[in-house]
């Protein structure tokens, strides 16, 4: 939600109006974190009307300032405005999508249609347009740095949502609005009951032959929070493949799974999401044709690194063209390796790959999760990896505080200090899965760094690995190491940001760029000091072995054709729903058949690769801000290839490299031109897609 970055207000005022209400009172912790021991459900609802009439006050001041419109008494006002009703969206929301209680979606579907309303009076405010629009002609040209970038963002902000629309278009793009914003919390609601209720039940144990003890007991575990329908449960997890499928013996029961995830909510069972699909993306086309575009990817994607829709096909088809044929043969090679056991009619399905291709994998290279996993034990990654690789690389520290409240027990709060010992950010870690969690990993923050706010930034990452039985440690696999460093990469671009502006600071670019810091810090946990550091078995603490760990590290790039074909199956969905026109929109019935076309139309039609999240349960795309910019994870992952090759070229944790990335692009959030900055720290005019398919050993 835009508004919860943007509007913001004084502290002060709010403490006089509602001084029992935590959410409205100046937090007394360190860098004015949540008070969640005492912050209750009782408290958002009118919390939010509150920081709404502020926020409405704010913007009638700038509104009705006699002054003649100048940078500070309308461009750092509206800075300025709404700061109380950013500071509880932030809290509210995190807790919507990693614990949301019945009573929090309640509190939810109240509250959205309440900051929609506001958000177009606000971009749609002629009075507060004009001022903004009359600074941008006047001091445009004489601003520098982020006070120009400010001006530019803001102006642009108002432009893109309308401000210039005759007053008939403005009506329309204002219920439009609207409806959107419904729809989301539709689409939220539906899929996080959906996936759910997905679980796949489970009555004798001799059907989960082939999983871990470990895993078995998760599985006892998932049960027993879900009702004890069965005496056994395996959890649907966001994607359409499933983890456990590749060491679940029994055929019928990977049947089931798959089947569970790829028809949770496509219209078979009692949860069918397309009604809203067809009706989000008929608004969204609207959307672009109300503002001159042909469609809503042209809209959206005029403001990212790509700039058009034709631009990111051009790097997709590139993409295509080289990977058709490396997936082909490794489908084949799979199957023919099935075939040695199942008998020379095998046929694969989707549900079997994973299985056949661990087992592959085991015999080629005689390496599986269930041998790698007692060494990444959950702590000593985050310990030993994440934060030790951060302090090599950046100079930072970690402390836990224990003092801190959190929302959940299972949730962990570090303070971090940069290489000469101050306080730099504070960071909250949620890494266990939960009814209440949707699905997926994430980074967001409670408050972004701000020198005019004089605010340090409190940022939290959030995941969804299984959490052990009570007693028992929690290991991860390859994947969700990986994972780890990831959502830390996006933690770090709002730990490290140095910016004068809120609205300029940390993550708030391009979505393109976005995702660039995280992918680029996922190498870290390759990188052999660091993973000597982390991979330390969870009983003896010893390091994984030397020949283990060159099994397992030559084990990453063991077919990977799959993760790159579902990858771009997705992608290419999305931009499918958002190159159309209104009047194309497909009805909800025809839309499995849509994406069908869609796939076969590009080169992409595989029922042995399916996408990675397909139409009926592609949040990033109906409930997230990826409309049209999924291909963003690919076109970022050039970005970060690019990056980590200059990290190798000067040393990987040199101090001094990590210092000039930081200094050239991590601190700088969108304070410039993002492809100036990649240019500035790898010395490269433009990125080098060449080395992507390499990268993934393909």
């Amino acid at each position: 939600m835009a508004i919860v970055s943007t509007l913001m207000t004084s502290l002060s005022s709010c403490q006089q109006t509602a001084p029992n209400n935590p959410l409205l009172e100046d937090s007394e912790l360190p860098y004015g974190a949540p008070d969640f021991s005492k912050i209750e459900v009782a408290h958002y609802l009118p919390a939010f009307e509150e920081a709404i009439k502020q926020t409405r006050e704010n913007i009638k001041q700038i509104v009705n300032n006699l002054e003649t419109p100048n940078f500070q008494n309308t461009i750092v006002a509206y800075e300025e405005s709404g700061r109380t009703l950013d500071r509880v969206s932030n809290v509210f929301f995190a807790l919507t999508e990693a614990d949301k209680t019945p009573d929090l979606a309640d509190i939810e579907k109240k509250v959205q249609p309440q900051l929609t309303e506001l958000s177009n009076e606000i971009s749609f405010n002629e009075a507060l347009f004009e001022r903004i629009r009359q600074v941008y002609e006047k001091e445009y040209t004489i601003l520098t740095g982020e006070d120009k970038k400010l001006l530019e963002e803001i102006y642009k902000e108002f432009v893109r949502k309308g401000a210039l629309l005759s007053e008939e278009k403005k009506e329309r793009m204002k219920a439009i609005n609207l409806r959107i914003s419904d729809l989301q919390q539709q689409w939220g609601d539906l899929l996080q009951e959906a996936t759910n209720d997905a679980v796949v039940w489970v009555e004798d144990k001799e059907e989960l032959a082939g999983l871990s003890d470990a895993d078995i007991a998760q599985c006892k575990k998932d049960a027993e929070s879900r009702g004890s329908k069965a005496p056994y449960a395996i959890v649907i997890v966001n994607t359409t493949q499933q983890p456990l499928l590749a060491t679940l013996d029994n055929r019928d029961l990977r049947r089931r799974v798959y089947e569970a995830s790829i028809h949770r909510t496509d219209g078979t069972g009692k949860y069918n999401t397309f009604p809203i699909v067809c009706e989000m993306a008929k608004l969204r086309a609207e959307k672009g044709e109300i503002m001159g575009y042909p469609n809503y990817a042209a809209y959206s994607l005029e403001n990212t690194m790509a700039q058009t829709p034709e631009n990111v096909y051009a790097f997709l088809n590139s993409l295509i063209a080289q990977y058709t044929a490396k997936a082909d043969t490794e489908t084949k090679a799979i199957e023919d390796f099935a075939r040695q056991t199942e008998g020379p009619d095998f046929q694969l399905q989707p549900y079997d790959r994973f299985y056949f291709s661990a087992k592959m994998k085991k015999q080629l290279l005689d390496v599986s999760d269930d041998e790698v996993k007692p060494y990444f034990n959950v702590d000593s990654v985050l310990i030993n990896g994440v934060f030790y690789a951060a302090n090599r690389a950046y100079g930072l520290s970690f402390k836990e505080r224990t003092d801190i409240p959190l929302y959940h027990p299972d949730m962990k709060a570090y303070e971090i200090f940069d290489k000469e010992g101050k306080q730099k950010a504070l960071f909250y870690v949620d890494y266990y899965r939960r009814p209440t969690k949707r699905g997926g990993a994430w980074m967001s923050s409670f408050a972004k760094q701000s020198r005019h706010f004089n605010q340090l930034p409190i940022i939290f990452n959030v995941c969804n690995s299984a959490k052990a039985p009570d007693g028992k440690p929690s290991l991860l696999t390859w994947d969700e190491v990986t994972t780890m460093f990831h959502e830390f990469g996006h933690a770090l671009h709002g730990i490290l940001s140095n910016c004068n502006y809120n609205r300029l600071s940390g993550t708030a670019v391009a979505r393109d760029f976005v995702e660039m810091p995280s992918q680029f810090n996922e190498s870290f946990a390759s990188i052999p000091e660091v993973f000597d550091h982390y991979a330390l078995h969870y009983e003896t603490g010893e390091p994984m072995p030397a020949d283990l760990k060159d099994r397992m590290l030559k084990s990453i790039t063991f077919q990977t054709a799959y993760a790159l074909g579902e990858n771009l199956a997705a992608t290419c969905v999305d931009l499918a729903w958002h190159m159309l026109a209104s009047q194309d929109i497909p009805a909800p019935e025809q839309s499995v058949d849509f994406e069908t076309e869609a796939l076969k139309k590009v080169g992409l039609l595989n029922p042995q690769i399916p996408p990675r999240y397909t139409t009926s349960y592609f949040n990033h795309v109906w409930g997230g801000g990826y409309a049209a910019g999924y291909y963003s994870y690919l076109w970022t992952e050039v970005l970060a290839v690019n990056i980590t090759d200059i990290f190798k070229q000067r040393g990987a944790l040199d101090p001094a490299t990590g210092t000039d990335f930081s200094n050239k692009i991590i601190s700088r959030g969108n304070t410039g031109d993002l492809m100036q900055m990649f240019t500035d720290f790898t010395g490269m005019s433009q990125p080098d897609a060449s080395g992507l398919l390499k990268a993934r050993g393909l």
